[in-house]
């Protein structure tokens, strides 16, 4: 047996070097069979990624990607997400959509809505088209088709069981990118990155230091999510606007339980 690695799977217990290299050789080869899964936890950081063979979800819970799932769900035909303001108030024009977004929190003048998601019941948004620009996530979502991401989704609280079961069904690498606040790392989507490693980090490989601090942070949070995330400073600086019924909503899973997906230039139920 010396020289050659065990078949079937070792036990664990070898002794012999050449064995525990046939263990380690087994293991990783069994390791690369799964897709691999990232956390960026700020869209500085996305150009050291490879996202030319990945699903991107695109995450900012408070409040773009909460609003997107939200105006989809409640039957909006599509949501044109654009990263300036001057390009929604143009696309607006070319396809009669609303026009909506935020720049710190607030409605942009010359824009007419903003980006709550409590703005857009059913009664208002089915079969309408919603072109929206805001400060971090639509802006992330362009980098990444910048990038060359082979497939972009949008991802929050409100649809968390529909990204999951989608990356599941999917088996393709993933990176969660999290839109953060003007840059800098923001809680609230790290913490939503980790409620999806939670449910499906046994269908990827994950070697990702980023990706295990967002699912320990979570994992440590999950029972008293809007107490501890009322801490966060995002919170703080919206719910200055009086935003905090939005915010409760946008930790809250499955209340728009849909999937945003990215072609052709508008986001759509897939």
């Amino acid at each position: 047996m010396v020289g050659r690695p065990h078949n079937p799977p070792p036990c664990g217990l070898c002794t012999s070097c050449v064995v525990l290299k046939g263990c380690r050789d087994y293991l990783c080869g069994f390791m690369s069979q799964k897709p691999q899964l990232h956390t960026v936890l700020s869209p500085r950081l996305l150009d050291i990624y490879d996202v030319s063979n990945s699903i991107v979800v695109i995450i900012d819970v408070f409040r773009a990607t909460s609003t997107i799932a939200t105006a989809l769900y409640n039957g909006a035909q599509s949501v044109i997400p654009v990263d300036s303001v001057e390009l929604c108030i143009a696309r607006g024009k070319e396809t009669g959509g609303i026009t909506a977004g935020e720049r710190d929190g607030k409605v942009i003048p010359g824009l007419a809505y903003g980006n709550s998601p409590a703005e857009y019941p059913r009664t208002f948004i089915e079969g309408k088209t919603l072109v929206l620009t805001t400060t971090n996530g639509t802006r992330l979502l362009h980098m990444a088709l910048s990038k060359g991401a082979s497939e972009i989704i949008t991802g929050s609280f409100p649809n968390l069981s529909a990204v999951c079961s989608f990356l599941l069904a999917q088996q393709k690498n993933v990176i969660l990118g999290c839109s953060a606040w003007k840059d800098k790392f923001n809680l609230e989507d790290t913490l939503f990155a980790g409620a999806v490693i939670e449910r499906i980090r046994d269908a990827f490989t994950i070697h990702c230091d980023s990706s295990l601090m967002a699912s320990d942070m979570y994992a440590l949070h999950k029972q008293d999510m809007s107490g501890f995330i009322r801490k966060t400073t995002h919170w703080h600086r919206l719910a200055a606007f009086g935003l905090e019924k939005d915010l409760e909503y946008c930790v809250t899973p499955d209340q728009a339980n849909i999937l945003p997906y990215y072609q052709n230039g508008e986001l759509r139920v897939r």
